[in-house]
């Protein structure tokens, strides 16, 4: 199994992907103008402006529900990897795939708030949903769609679970050997998933109201705790983070673990981890209740700022500025070797490593807190996603209890990520986000050439701002484009009413 993984990997994961998602976040900004950097300003302002309503969450919770899934164990773990299979000029390569995927990130969630619908008393959108209405391709759709409900319902949440259980072992051993259906597994592993999936269990089965509720609370805090760590450990070696940066910066160029692999990791995990281009972040997007399409495209690019310019960083920081790493090089020879070697690169022991040598006896509880919000509300994320995706295919097809069965297997993928192997688990996520980044980068470039639906949504909101509108309105027909039903409702039902 883990060499068909390997295989498929390699396939997908090949440097054709990590370009397409480098040249698509180029296109986007040179095509905008740099709106991460235009705009950042109103990014912050319309953070906090919008409100939810009976069928929307504010923007706010939308880019807490989309910053669950973007900050998880890519940020903890993901970092590691980076750095010990790519070397610390990875790290320089994750910050350029932030920076011009959040330009990729407005584009997609402004592309699922213009085409957005409402079902069910809600609202729903996300690639399956544009790609089917911008490119009249409904294949594509639904091959978009089953590959997204495969990947968050099935694949990726093992990933999440999977660190968790590493950290609550890593940091309370391992407890008694039970031998099961699934192999030797540890007790502490078992009670780990038990508890994930009960918590899990409980909120989705609450609906995407209780999803928003949770995030909106426990992502700003979890996020904001692990930086301010970050902060104190980065400011009690002050004095080395001059090196620090000259060693992610010279090592960008002139690679410890080759040029291929610094900018294939930091691709890899950048996209991993901040999502742009992914297509996961438009789910969030849609449910969000804005005036304008380009309001919540606006606050998504900036969502990625915040997964890896601060998370990122933070944790890159503290793993390099106390010598917490390995490298791996050609075979089983390290490059660099501070730490034991049998210590993973992929799982989150570096940076539980990092706290200790600065807070003894601190690292590794703290790190498994951070690992399990961070990674609970990515697994939240990850259903919500597959959710929407279940609820595109049942407007062509209605098969009863299919919502149900997704719970029950997200719940089953959880556990049994939280108590298996880490390679198989990261693995089997890479494959899954490539196939949905392969898919949606490919949509979002030919929907561009098509009609350029994001350039005169963009164009038509800077009007508005050059002419001091502040109630912002939103006219698809107007603009030339075709398939934005809900704003066409939502505008003639605002000139019935005489507003």
């Amino acid at each position: 199994m883990q060499a068909f993984v390997d295989f498929m990997n390699g396939i997908i994961w090949s440097p054709a992907l990590i370009y397409l998602c480098l040249g698509a976040g180029l296109f986007y900004s040179v095509l905008t103008r740099f709106v991460q950097v235009r705009h950042f300003s109103e990014m912050w302002r319309l953070l906090f402006s919008g409100k939810s309503s009976d069928k929307g969450i504010s923007s706010f919770q939308a880019l807490a529900v989309s910053l669950s899934g973007r900050v998880g164990t890519g940020n903890i773990a993901g970092v590691a990897a980076a750095i010990g299979f790519g070397g610390p000029g990875a790290v320089f390569w994750m910050w350029v795939v932030a920076f011009l995927g959040a330009a990729t990130a407005y584009a997609e969630s402004t592309l699922a708030q213009l085409y957005k619908e409402e079902q069910d008393g809600q609202y729903r959108g996300g690639p399956a949903y544009y790609i089917e209405k911008a490119m009249g391709q409904k294949w594509y759709a639904w091959i978009f769609a089953i590959a997204t409900i495969m990947a968050c319902g099935l694949l990726l949440p093992g990933v999440q679970a999977n660190s968790i259980g590493n950290a609550v072992e890593a940091t309370f051993g391992a407890g008694t050997m039970i031998q099961t259906g699934m192999g030797e597994l540890s007790s502490a592993k078992i009670f780990t998933g038990l508890a994930v999936v009960l918590v899990l269990g409980f909120i989705i089965f609450g609906g995407v109201k209780r999803i928003a509720n949770f995030t909106q609370v426990v992502v700003p805090f979890m996020a904001l705790g692990y930086i301010i760590i970050a902060c104190v450990i980065v400011l009690l070696n002050i004095s080395e983070l001059p090196a620090i940066i000259g060693m992610i910066l010279g090592d960008a160029f002139t690679p410890m673990a080759g040029f291929g692999a610094a900018i294939g990791w930091g691709v890899k995990r950048g996209v991993y981890s901040n999502e742009a281009g992914q297509g996961t972040g438009p789910h969030a997007a849609a449910a969000a209740e804005v005036d304008h399409p380009a309001q919540q495209g606006l606050v998504q690019a900036f969502s990625v700022y915040i997964d890896t310019l601060f998370v990122c960083s933070a944790t890159a920081f503290m793993i390099l500025i106390t010598g917490a790493y390995n490298v791996h090089g050609v075979g089983d020879a390290f490059l660099v070797q501070n730490l034991a070697a049998d210590i993973a690169a992929n799982g989150p022991v570096f940076t539980q490593m990092a706290i200790e040598t600065t807070m003894p006896g601190f690292g590794k509880p703290f790190v498994a807190l951070a690992l399990f919000f961070f990674s609970f509300t990515t697994i939240l994320a990850y259903y919500y996603i597959a959710e929407t995706n279940v609820a595109y295919l049942k407007r062509t097809i209605h098969i009863p209890g299919l919502i149900f069965a997704l719970k029950v297997a997200i719940m089953a993928s959880t556990f049994y990520g939280a108590v298996k192997a880490a390679d198989l688990a990261w693995g089997l996520g890479d494959v899954g986000v490539g196939l949905m980044a392969w898919l949606n980068i490919v949509g979002i470039i030919i929907i561009f050439f098509m009609s350029k639906p994001t350039m005169k949504v963009l164009k038509d909101y800077e009007d508005q701002q050059k002419a001091g509108v502040t109630d912002f309105t939103f006219d698809p027909q107007k603009l030339g484009i075709k398939g934005a039903t809900y704003w066409e409702k939502r505008l003639a039902k605002k000139e019935q009413a005489g507003e």
